[in-house]
């Protein structure tokens, strides 16, 4: 086979698993969609017992089925790029072979195959066969949004967790051993419970004090939840404004992903790759 032959052959199947914009990529990409939920489907259905008793065998030759299919799509995956690691070592790449390999393990460690639920994480790609991709800028904003309120929202928890403390202190001195609180881990515990309004139930006070002190409690928890959404929002509104007040940027709607970095989202037409320089293939 000539190196013209080959490359022409690799280029076809790139374009078949990498590219969303053609009839066989985006039909490659919803087969691949169906079976990884077909796939998740499975190991939940062997999750339960009365039903993996009945239908065992099936289960594992079709789990085995999956599993052999997606390894080699991972292996073409890797071939079709021309440098492999930027795919091994990518966000997607990890995704992929974290969802292959349960089913190998399971072979030395029984249960682990459990964890190809982890194949979830790979309906992500329904970003790019519905070319959502457009509405990344919002999801950038709030992402960018939450890390200028990570130095308050720190603050923020490290004072409910000395509020934590100092409660659930006074709650072991007034309720003691007989009302459960046995020790101020065990207070400080219901106290966080309590604060954030999930109340188990499994500890409660009876003492009038204490009684007082949990309704004190409870009406911060309130408080305290609307705390962190304040900052967050604050920060995403100033985001947002800083966006409206710059150049307004294009809208990029091609799907193209690049052979040699596997960069996407390029310019509609563009010929090469903003990244890497590589010329684009049509």
């Amino acid at each position: 086979m000539s190196d013209t032959t080959k490359k022409s052959w690799k280029t076809k199947l790139h374009d078949i698993i990498y590219e969303a914009d053609t009839p066989t990529g985006k039909l490659f990409d919803i087969i691949l969609l169906i079976t990884i939920i077909a796939s998740i489907i499975l190991v939940m259905l062997e999750s339960i017992k009365s039903f993996d008793n009945k239908f065992h065998n099936f289960l594992n030759i079709a789990e085995w089925i999956i599993t052999i299919l997606f390894s080699i799509e991972y292996i073409a995956r890797i071939i079709t790029v021309k440098k492999p690691l930027n795919y091994i070592f990518s966000f997607y790449g990890i995704i992929d072979l974290l969802s292959t390999i349960p089913k190998y393990i399971s072979l030395l460690f029984g249960g682990i195959h459990a964890l190809a639920a982890l194949r979830a994480l790979r309906l992500l790609r329904v970003f790019r066969i519905l070319k959502l991709a457009r509405y990344l800028g919002a999801s950038n904003m709030l992402a960018s949004a939450l890390k200028a309120s990570r130095a308050k929202i720190s603050v923020f928890l490290f004072a409910v967790l000395i509020l934590s403390i100092i409660f659930g202190t006074l709650m072991y001195l007034i309720e003691g051993e007989a009302s459960g609180f046995t020790s101020i881990p065990i207070s400080v515990y219901w106290c966080i419970v309590t604060l954030t309004t999930v109340g188990f139930g499994d500890i409660a006070p009876v003492t009038p004090v204490g009684q007082l002190i949990a309704a004190i409690i409870m009406i911060l928890g309130y408080g305290i939840i609307a705390v962190p959404t304040g900052i967050v929002s604050a920060e995403y509104t100033s985001q947002n404004k800083t966006k409206q007040d710059s150049e307004k940027p294009k809208v990029n709607l091609n799907s193209q992903s690049c052979e040699n970095c596997l960069a996407e989202n390029h310019k509609d037409k563009a010929d090469y790759c903003y990244n890497c320089g590589e010329r684009l293939h049509d």
